[in-house]
């Protein structure tokens, strides 16, 4: 086998609004797009890792380019973010650009590791525990962290490892890579010649400080100063890097190592999620009571976005639009609104926020499979027990290796107990996405026998 790697800065030079909703003010530091590329002699899977909370516009850009010109289809493009914070969101209109420039840059990215492909590599997965990490929702914590060493002789050549957690970002209002960055950072430290790639795993309801304490003292330092917020912000984040590279180099030094070494393939479907119905007309009429009745369908960060999926309620109910059941009857405009792929009016004035070959529709899943290794990357902001139980299911028979966060828009893919509390994981499909209707509570069963489901054909074909 073959593998080649590069890493390539992707900040952006000018203020952009943020996915922490405020607009960036300047860089603490340069955040970075990292490439791994596997070759077996007869396939390239190429896994990409970016410092973002989600590749969003630049998902079809690079997808379309890569098949076009370099004969690598989709499904074999593994796009994974590190769920960071303190990076440009691509969702609001004025960062679409930022967007495509991602893509187009990306692009060059994998040219590179193609080009710096080397032989006689193998690949081993191990793994350990991070036991610095928290949750909400009533579920038990995955602390796992998984690594995928990628060895030329003794030499690591690339470490691409995992940990579900939401990162804990180092500044108020700069662009940063939070702890992850600071991880990486460290672990090519200590281990010279390496290219480090964090991706997070199932992390959508976990947290790596998330304690009463730990707000409050956010709270009183944000009422002195944004420079107090940047202390206090930096010194957890580096204190949580240093607990992540300390985890992993223990993992890559003591624990075992299995081989997975082997031929290369992989698919991608897309797996429908259950819906719950719609409220009666009356309710939604009572909601609306709450915003200005002109405030139209506004994005991120307006201060009514969270009520857009009344107004696309109320919408259905007066245009006649059929409920949707499933997510597939919906497909994602880049400015994060679902459309009913019945309602004409709204797809004909998104156009331009719809990608002709490559529409965003949830959720996608790619299944790789590595040797006797399945590869799983699903798309969206998945909740650990989601990606625990999938890991369950064959960690007994074969090394397995599950990541979230993949490809275009992270809506959280929520637990039956979140769906229950209707916590925020289970509300954001309509308070950011404009769905007209919430999950039903099967969603979190459905997630996991369906991608079983594709791991087991995948691994008998």
């Amino acid at each position: 086998m073959k593998a080649g790697v590069a890493k390539v800065a992707i900040t952006n030079t000018e203020p952009l609004v943020m996915v922490n909703g405020r607009m960036s003010q300047g860089v603490k530091e340069d955040i970075y797009a990292r490439a791994l590329v596997l070759n077996d002699g007869k396939k390239r899977l190429v896994i990409i890792t970016y410092d973002l909370n989600c590749l969003d516009v630049g998902t079809p850009v690079l997808r379309e380019r890569l098949q076009k010109e370099l004969g690598i289809d989709p499904a074999y493009v593994i796009l994974l973010a590190t769920h960071n914070h303190s990076a440009p969101i691509q969702i609001n209109h004025k960062n679409f650009d930022y967007g495509v420039w991602l893509g187009n840059r990306m692009f060059q990215l994998v040219e590179e590791a193609i080009r710096k492909e080397q032989e006689d590599v193998s690949l081993h997965l191990s793994n350990g525990m991070g036991h610095f990490i928290m949750n909400v929702g009533n579920a038990p914590v995955d602390y796992e962290i998984q690594l995928l060493s990628v060895m030329q002789g003794e030499q690591p050549l690339a470490m691409l490892f995992s940990h579900g957690t939401h990162p804990a970002q180092a500044a108020y209002n700069k662009i940063e890579a939070g702890h992850p960055g600071y991880a990486m950072d460290e672990i090519e430290k200590r281990f010279p010649g390496v290219q480090a790639m964090y991706a997070d795993a199932s992390g959508g309801n976990q947290f790596v400080d998330r304690t009463p304490e730990a707000m409050e003292a956010y709270l009183t330092a944000l009422k002195i100063s944004v420079d107090s917020v940047d202390n206090l912000l930096e010194k957890r984040a580096r204190k949580a890097g240093l607990q992540l590279a300390d985890a992993l180099s223990h993992i890559y030094l003591t624990s075992p190592k299995e081989v997975v070494t082997g031929p290369l393939s992989s698919s991608m479907d897309i797996l429908s999620l259950p819906l719950a119905p719609p409220l009666p007309k009356e309710k939604a009429l009572e909601l609306s009571k709450d915003f200005p009745a002109d405030v139209g369908f506004v994005e991120y960060p307006h201060e009514h976005r969270g009520t857009n999926w009344v107004r696309m309620l109320l919408r259905y109910y007066e245009e006649g639009i059929p409920f949707p059941k499933r997510t597939t009857d919906m497909v994602c405009t880049y400015d994060t609104y679902l459309i009913h792929k019945k309602d004409q009016k709204f797809l004909d004035k998104y156009d331009y926020s719809l990608h002709k070959t490559f529409p965003c529709i949830y959720n996608e899943v790619i299944v790789a499979q590595i040797g006797q290794m399945p590869l799983v990357a699903m798309q969206g902001e998945i909740c650990a027990p989601i990606g625990a139980r999938i890991k369950d299911a064959f960690r007994r028979e074969r090394p397995i290796m599950v990541f979230g966060y993949m490809g275009e828009h992270n809506l959280y893919i929520p637990t039956r107990e979140l769906v229950r509390l209707n916590a925020y994981q289970a509300k954001t499909l309509q308070i950011q996405y404009a769905s007209p209707v919430g999950w039903d509570p099967g969603v979190e069963d459905e997630a996991v026998n369906g991608v079983i489901k594709m791991i087991n054909k995948k691994l008998k074909e």
